[in-house]
């Protein structure tokens, strides 16, 4: 009977650890909800370009999902289950969107499939190099997720909307953009944190 009692415990004790609430509940559920807010906003946006001065269109949707850069970091510092839960609770959102909103239903789902299949990756690769340096981490995930993200959602939403020639324009604005308001936004927050460290 002990013996039972403590292979149960054991095999329940990595499930708890999975889903305990997170130390800073309140920092964490701050940053999921201005991440969930951020996509929205993107996916009302995401229609409007804006061009650079050499080559590629931006879109004002990308400005607002620059948003959820840091905001994701955040949200990493409490696990791997809560980013997998904000990322199911912004795809669900998304869809509510669709419906009361009049949203595309291509926007819609190109963001929801983009988020889930490119944040995931984001995750994974975050939670890969755990032992580098925050800043490492961060731009390291975005290497990789930001070009899964913006292919994914471009092609979905606009292929056959658009020219060729314009999605490539959208790709490569959109890319250059969600790279350098990432990288920005981790350079600011290593010198918040520097900051705060120095100041007590």
């Amino acid at each position: 009977m002990a013996e039972t009692r403590s292979t149960t415990a054991a095999l329940s004790l990595p499930i708890i650890s999975r889903i305990r609430w997170p130390e800073r509940a309140a920092a964490t559920l701050g940053a999921m909800a201005i991440y969930i807010i951020a996509v929205l906003i993107a996916n009302e946006t995401t229609t409007r370009f804006i061009a650079l001065p050499w080559y590629g269109l931006v879109s004002v949707g990308t400005l607002a999902f620059g948003i959820t850069f840091t905001q994701r970091d955040r949200v990493h510092r409490a696990g791997r289950p809560w980013v997998y839960a904000m990322l199911v609770t912004t795809a669900i959102c998304a869809t509510l969107q669709s419906w009361l909103t009049g949203v595309s239903w291509r926007i819609i789902a190109a963001s929801c499939l983009a988020i889930l299949l490119a944040e995931a990756a984001d995750t994974e690769v975050f939670h890969h190099l755990r032992e580098r340096q925050w800043i490492v981490r961060v731009i390291g995930s975005n290497a990789v997720s930001i070009p899964l993200d913006t292919a994914i959602f471009t092609i979905i939403a606009f292929a056959g909307v658009f020219t060729w020639g314009m999605i490539g324009s959208i790709l490569w604005g959109d890319i250059v953009a969600k790279m350098a308001i990432g990288t920005l936004a981790a350079l600011v927050r290593v010198s918040e944190l520097r900051y705060f460290s120095r100041n007590g």
